[in-house]
């Protein structure tokens, strides 16, 4: 019995760790800024919480005036602040530079590069994530690694979210897609930086989610239930 499953197990050695099939993968990665501000509030929310703060007022203790005029009461030497927010509208908001991370601070955005990619209809240029196809790498995250270092250069600022894929197709094959493959995704994240030297790519573009789905018209419904923004 233990020969049996020796010569079960052998032939699969050298094969790729997580499968045994000829078809192509591909690595992508999803690559995104996570939210700098805190997103406005929700109009029906700010009512409630408007609601619930006067309806608190009508039942809360009154104090005397002199107990609640504070600067009579400060000593002396103390001063005020006056806090004056950053704006929440860049001047990357304002003209609409896609190619800046200082824009929709209060939201996520995720790089899309436009040139040639597996897969690609007859070898031309499209929108598309950093991505590689999978050759003898270690592990398939590894490859999803090696592809977003080629396009920035270095993973110092970046962030991988776990060892596995947070989700997959499967690429049939079709009049503009010679031979069948399937591409898993990789989540990693933008950490202590806002501008990174893109290359290996005729553009990019930092867009948010629904601007995203533009770019991807067909795999807009995948996409959407993919990623959670």
């Amino acid at each position: 019995m233990r020969r049996s499953l020796t010569a079960l197990v052998q032939p699969l050695a050298g094969a790729r760790g997580f499968s045994t099939s000829s078809e192509k993968v591909v690595a992508s990665v999803l690559f995104e800024r996570l939210p700098v501000v805190i997103p406005k509030i929700d109009p029906v929310v700010y009512a409630f919480q408007e609601f619930s703060f006067r309806w608190k007022q009508q039942y809360r203790r009154k104090y005397p005036d002199e107990f609640l005029d504070l600067s009579k009461s400060r000593g002396k030497g103390d001063y005020q602040i006056d806090y004056v927010p950053a704006p929440r509208i860049t001047e990357a908001d304002k003209t609409n530079d896609r190619k800046s991370l200082q824009r929709a601070l209060d939201r996520r955005l995720y790089l899309v590069l436009y040139g040639n990619f597996h897969g690609a209809p007859s070898g031309k240029p499209v929108w598309h994530f950093p991505e590689k196809v999978y050759d003898s790498e270690e592990t398939l995250r590894k490859c999803a690694e090696s592809a977003l270092k080629s396009v920035i250069g270095d993973l110092s600022n970046t962030y991988f979210v776990g060892n596995a894929p947070m989700g997959h197709m499967a690429i049939q094959q079709t009049e503009n897609v010679p031979e069948p493959y399937k591409r898993f995704f990789f989540k990693s994240q933008v950490i202590d930086t806002n501008k990174f030297n893109i290359g290996k790519c005729e553009d990019f573009v930092w867009v948010t989610k629904d601007e995203l789905l533009e770019f991807f018209p067909e795999q807009a419904e995948f996409f959407k239930k993919m990623i959670i923004s």
